[in-house]
Order: C-alpha cells, then structure tokens, then sequence
C-alpha cells in the first residue's frame, strides 16, 4: 500500500536540493519519488547521463546514499554485481544475515533503449533481485538532443532534425516495457512524476517482490522538449491523459491498466505545448504525421486493455 503524503514527507531525503539539474526536469522529481517508497537502506548505481553529471559536480553530491557511478553501457550489470555481493557477504557472514538492503539502477533512456540494453536484459535474465528505472527523457539530452530509439515519430532532434527531407524522426519509439514483459520478470509498469501515488506505489511494490523489476518514468525535458519548465507535471499528465504514454503494471504477467482517463483527449493536446513538435501543426506532411501518431496510440491502448481485460 502507497504511503501517504505525511508518511512521505517524514521519509529520509535521499536526494537533496541544490543539485544542478535544469529547472523543471522530470528526473529528480521521480527519483525523490521511487526513493521515497521503501524505509530500507538503499544503494544506487547511476549510468552517465544528466542524473548523474548534474548531482555529484567535484566536490559536491546530492546523494545521501551509497551511489556508484557507471558507464553508459553497464549500470544493470554493476548493480547485478553489488546485489551479488552483498549475498556473498551475507553467506560468508561479513554483514549481518538479517539484513536488508534494497538496490536500485538509474539510467537514461539512451544508456536503457540503446547501450545498455545488452546488460540489462542479462541482468534480469538471471533474475537479480533489484529494481531498473529507466528516467525516460526520449533523447540523449545530456550530450546534446540527439535522437534515441526512445524519442517518438516527429520528434525534432539534433540528429532528427526537421527540413525539406526529413520532418523530425520518421519511426516510432521502441516499446521498450514491452520488451522487459517479454523476460516474464516478476514486475514491469510504466509511470509519470505528475502522478505520485502511481509512482510511489509501483517503486514499493518493486522493491517489495523479490527478483528483477522494471519501471519506465517519462521525465519531461525543458530544455529538449522545448516546454515552459514550468509546465513538467502538466505535460506528463497529458501523455496519460491521451494515452500516449499509459499507466499500467504488469505483475506475474498480469496486466492491469492504473490510469484510464475519464476523457481520452487527442495527441495534439500532448504535442502543441512542445516546441519539438511545432513543425507537426504546419502543412499537409504534420497533419499526416499527426494522424499516423493518433492511429499508432490508439492501437496501442486498445491492445493495451484487451491485454488487461478492460477491453
């Protein structure tokens, strides 16, 4: 069961204020968040990327846990690594038997979609008891917008960039959660920073269940989505409001859908507020883009529900 506000409130600040992340960045909201969600120690380990760059600049750190930082590429198998040997230890009888540490992975979506996949699907494949989140910004933003195979259709980035030959990317994104329910690991969700219940309830149900869990967050980016880096919560509570990015969880392979909106508003609703998408809502080609984006989302929503029995 979620804590609520007061309990939230009372837990242990394990990411501190005055890191150098931009204003209005969706990562540090949702990892305060995830952090939040269990009362046991914690040890992190953190892929390069604006996360980490952002909150451990010589001398300082906004960590107030143990923290690893990693390579790009090998987050899952370093924190694989820690969850092993803190059982080795256990067994050899060098820390306490009783013990509980939880271990949690942070990484982008460019060190989880693309660079790392490798390890992280050997990870839990092996079925190491920890929880991946993967702070889903769409692009490699930390080495300066470049497209990943996370970033969506019609996406300007600085290797997708929009021109008389190429209007923005011209594939969809993977579906990476998807690809982490195909490991029949014991838990998989996907969730937002705009929706702290949902978040911290899916980091303490992971932290919770033993094995391998995954969660991906969509974590706005001000200065790569183009948005008023005021508007970061507003903009993730409209990819669900449209079921562009949808709040499910996945459990034991049992799906089940945690958010469904009262109203399902269109994409454009989630799109025109970004500046990345400017060129969609010009001429014929933006218009067709818009509707591929449309019909391709509300595919995927309605598998979605039939999957979780809500069709």
């Amino acid at each position: 069961m979620a804590k609520n506000l007061k309990q939230l409130v009372d837990s242990p600040v394990r990411l501190t204020a005055g890191h150098r992340l931009c204003p209005g960045c969706g990562e540090p909201i949702a990892v305060r968040q995830i952090l939040m969600a269990t009362d046991k120690p914690v040890i992190a380990s953190n892929a390069t990327g604006c996360l980490e760059v952002s909150t451990t600049i010589f001398p300082y750190t906004a960590w107030n846990i143990p923290w690893i930082h990693i390579a790009f590429e090998n987050v899952a198998a370093v924190a694989s690594g820690v969850e092993a040997m803190y059982h080795s230890l256990q067994d050899q009888g060098k820390i306490d038997a009783d013990a509980d540490y939880k271990f949690v992975a942070f990484a982008g979506d460019g060190g989880t979609y693309d660079i790392g996949f490798q390890a992280l699907s050997g990870a839990v494949e092996r079925g190491h008891d920890f929880l991946y989140v993967c702070l889903n910004n769409q692009a490699y933003m930390n080495t300066g917008v470049q497209r990943s195979s996370a970033s969506p259709m019609g996406a300007m980035t600085t290797t997708s960039q929009v021109g008389k030959k190429i209007p923005g990317k011209t594939v969809h994104q993977k579906d990476l959660t998807e690809c982490l329910v195909a490991h029949e690991i014991p838990y998989v969700a996907q969730s937002i920073p705009g929706r702290w219940r949902d978040l911290v309830g899916k980091a303490e149900k992971a932290f919770s269940l033993p094995g391998s869990a995954f969660i991906n967050v969509l974590t706005p980016c001000p200065l790569g989505w183009l948005i008023d880096p005021a508007l970061t919560v507003e903009i993730s509570m409209l990819a669900a409001d449209t079921c562009i990015w949808p709040m499910y969880e996945v459990e034991y392979g049992q799906y089940t859908v945690n958010y469904k909106p009262k109203e399902k508003l269109p994409v454009e609703a989630y799109l025109e507020p970004q500046g990345r998408f400017k060129h969609l809502f010009k001429g014929e080609e933006g218009a067709a883009i818009r509707k591929e984006i449309q019909e391709y989302t509300d595919r995927k929503w309605e598998r979605l529900l039939k999957l979780a029995g809500d069709a």
